[in-house]
Parts: structure tokens; sequence; C-alpha cells
């Protein structure tokens, strides 16, 4: 397991899958290990995958400074692991509250950016996060699955604050997944080990984003986009998700039909597909 020293002296740990150019990954959460990104949907295939453990979670180390969870915070982080790389640019993928570090550190250092790709983010970094009744507009559309009856009340006790079993957390998980199925059963099982709680309260805490100075700053990224969202994600639905293609001047949109917040286990080969042909794409983004 390679890993490199954040400025701080954090050992931050990373993972290598796949032959090719590589891809570096940032995952969401916030603040889950990079092990459920798997191999995302094959993407190995066309891409040599780097991904990233953040701080604290994984086999990363956990920093001396929690404030450090923070997401402006962890910027340094991955122009650390560029350098490590030996990479002049590099091509950044990043999923769902990782896509809030990625658009941070595209402001901060455009030029180090060649090609983007930013799967289910929601634009908490844009100062707009997903509303319950985006989620629950989302979760209405699996009115016909035979486990809805018991899944949307705990989705809406969830949303609003209440307090709900484990069990019914359980059954509102299937919301994520545009296909309820034993991959989609597996994969939630594995979501089940968290970084520390303060790690995720940490990472988009007060401070964290400057909406305004962010969207300037993406205006100047010269680097192409990808902005992918799926069709029955809730958070972010595609609606949601288009905002964030619009702070960029070069993106481009693309919703997976029939997948939720997870669209490389929905539809692998869609997604690969779509994915790999944006990354491969001619032309480069000016000097």
């Amino acid at each position: 397991m390679p890993t490199f020293t954040a400025p701080d002296g954090t050992e931050v740990a990373y993972h290598v899958r796949g032959e090719g150019d590589p891809l570096v990954v940032l995952p969401g959460g916030p603040m889950q290990a990079s092990v459920y990104l798997g191999d995302l949907g094959g993407l190995t295939a066309h891409r040599r995958l780097i991904l990233l453990d953040l701080r604290g979670t994984g086999d990363s180390a956990v920093p001396a400074d929690p404030a450090t969870y923070r997401c402006d915070r962890q910027i340094d982080d991955v122009e650390a692991l560029r350098v490590h790389l030996g990479l002049d640019r590099m091509d950044l993928l990043a999923h769902s509250a990782g896509g809030s570090l990625a658009m941070l550190y595209a402001a901060r250092y455009p030029r180090r950016v060649a090609r983007l790709a930013l799967v289910t983010v929601i634009p908490w970094a844009l100062g707009r996060p997903a509303t319950p009744e985006e989620r629950l507009t989302a979760a209405r559309l699996r009115k016909d699955e035979p486990w809805f009856a018991d899944a949307y009340p705990a989705l809406r006790a969830w949303l609003a604050g209440e307090e709900v079993t484990d069990a019914e957390f359980a059954a509102l998980t299937g919301f994520f997944y545009g296909r309820w199925d034993d991959t989609a059963r597996a994969h939630a099982a594995g979501m089940e080990e968290r970084a520390v709680v303060e790690a995720e309260e940490a990472f988009h805490g007060p401070g964290a984003y400057d909406p305004p100075a962010l969207r300037s700053a993406l205006a100047d990224v010269t680097a192409p986009v990808l902005v992918l969202a799926g069709e029955a994600d809730g958070g972010p639905c595609p609606g949601l998700a288009r905002l964030v293609a619009d702070a960029f001047p070069h993106a481009e949109f693309a919703v997976q039909p029939g997948a939720g917040h997870y669209p490389w286990l929905d539809d692998p080969k869609r997604f690969t597909d779509r994915t790999a042909a944006f990354l491969a794409a001619e032309g480069s983004p000016q000097p």
C-alpha cells in the first residue's frame, strides 16, 4: 500500500488498481474510505485508478489536528499526491462529497487539472445542498418497488432529523441505488464502516466554502469537465447536478438513465463507456 506525507506530516494512503494512464479518484461520504469505489464498474480496463484514502479514513493516518478534516484544508493533500506521483497535470474523478474537494482543488490549481469528471456531486461548495423535498421527490419515482411502502416513511423521518432504527435505515438505503438488488445490498453493507464521526461533521464545517469566490474561480478553469448525474438519484437530483456543470465554462452534462447515487453499480458498461470516452477525448486545456 503506497503512502505519501501531507504538508502537515500526516501519512496519507492510496490504492492503485488497473493499468494505463493514471486517474486520481477522490471518494465521497463525506470521509468514506475509498474501498467502496471498487474498480468503478470496470474503469480499470481503461485507466490506472489512484484511489485516495482521505486523511483519517481507510489506511490513512488520523491527523493530529481534527480541524484538518475540513474540506478546504484537504486541498493540500490532493496537491501533495500529484507531486508524489510526479504528474505535471492530472485527470481527476470525484464522487459525491469528494466533488466539493475536487472543485476547490481545481479553483486553486487550475493548471494542474487536465480533465475533471464529477460523478453524482451535490454542490455543497457552491452553497447548494440537496433539500429534503428533492430527495423525497426522487424517492417517489420508486413507488412501484415492493420495498417502497416500508422505506419511504423511514426516509421521510430520517430527512426530518428524527431518530430511525437500524432496520429503518437499512430499508431506506435502497433509494441510493438505481437497482436494489443483491449487488446493491452487498455494496450498502460494505458502506457501514465509516470514518470517525468528527471527520464527517468537520468536512462541510463552517468556513469550508466561499461560494461566490469559488464560482468566480471556476469560471477561469479551462479543463474539460464531465458532470454525470443519476436519473433516480435524489442527492443530487439531475437538476441540482446541472448547477455544478453551469459553474464551469467547458462542462458536459450527462444523466445516466435508471441510475442512483452509484451509477457504476447500476449499469457498469454505460458508466464506464461514458466516463472513458470523456477521459480519452481529444483536446487539451489551454496552457
